[in-house]
């Protein structure tokens, strides 16, 4: 459940109780002296509006969020730290349902773009690699190669205010790995170039799913209408679409979908009380896109 926010101290303070964070060592973070985090969290100052891009990248808050509560009269906004992800109201808090994506998947945004690696990295290096997930680790010559080899699924999404909101990285893997992973002998962190190639020339193109994310619903939307046009129009539908995830919000849209679990990690699962287990999911959209071509 998203938690809601009428003021940016209430928000840094579950922030750094989140990542067990001193005010010191937040202040270090953010680049500022103890006593500003101070005045921030007891909400007598504001943050200036210049500042607000530099605390988004180094705590990765959604920067709608950050703009919402640093205000005089602050947006009451709802936010989720597990997810990442902001919501104007109630209504919108949840995932909406599969049919909203299928009816929907030919809504476009110009918002929407491929990965400019020298440009976006800050923003994938510093998101991936502060989930706390297991396989938190970016291999930069890794992301490079699977923008080269498929840029269509390798994309960013920005907000309305020109700033990051969210990303899709697919990795188009050979057989060989794909097997590995799936028999638990690879990691995301063991991944490398190498494991890559070129799918059009493959009989069963296999697509590894590798980090999607955007800040809110609407993000999340465009960002897997996009994804769904691919699959849709690809004409080799010999196809397999696989990923480990430890996200809980896509469980059971993964499984309407079409998808299917094949390895689950109760053991993660009990170390961190997660709702659901990681686990290692693959299969495809053939038949939920069936209609749609």
């Amino acid at each position: 459940m998203m938690q809601r926010y009428d003021s940016i101290g209430a928000l840094f303070i579950d922030y750094r109780t989140y990542n067990d964070l001193s005010q010191s060592e937040f202040a270090l973070i953010l680049g500022v002296d103890l006593r500003t985090i101070q005045r921030w969290e007891k909400n007598l100052t504001l943050i200036k509006s210049e500042k607000e891009e530099d605390i988004v990248l180094s705590t990765l808050l959604p920067y709608q969020l950050i703009h919402n509560l640093n205000a005089t009269v602050p947006i009451p906004t709802f936010y989720n730290f597990n997810t990442r992800k902001y919501s104007l109201s109630k209504q919108t808090n949840s995932l909406p349902k599969l049919s909203w994506f299928k009816d929907q998947i030919n809504l476009r945004s110009s918002n929407l773009r491929s990965i400019d690696f020298d440009y976006d990295i800050k923003h994938l290096d510093q998101f991936i690699t502060t989930e706390k997930h297991e396989s938190n680790y970016v291999n930069h010559d890794l992301i490079k190669e699977a923008i080269r080899l498929l840029p269509e699924l390798n994309y960013i999404f920005t907000g309305k205010a020109g700033y990051y909101a969210g990303h899709c990285i697919v990795l188009p893997i050979s057989e060989a790995t794909y097997l590995k992973l799936r028999n638990r002998e690879l990691t995301n962190k063991d991944l490398r170039s190498k494991d890559l190639i070129d799918y059009k020339r493959s009989e069963r193109p296999i697509f590894y799913r590798y980090n999607i994310t955007g800040d809110c619903n609407d993000t999340i939307f465009y960002i897997i209408a996009h994804f769904m046009r691919f699959f849709r129009d690809l004409k080799n539908k010999n196809y397999l679409i696989c990923s480990y995830t430890e996200r809980e919000d896509s469980y059971y849209l993964s499984l309407e979908v079409g998808l299917k679990i094949i390895w689950e990690d109760k053991e993660l699962q009990q170390k961190k009380g997660l709702k659901h287990p990681p686990r290692f999911i693959e299969g495809d959209y053939v038949k939920f896109l069936s209609d749609l071509s």
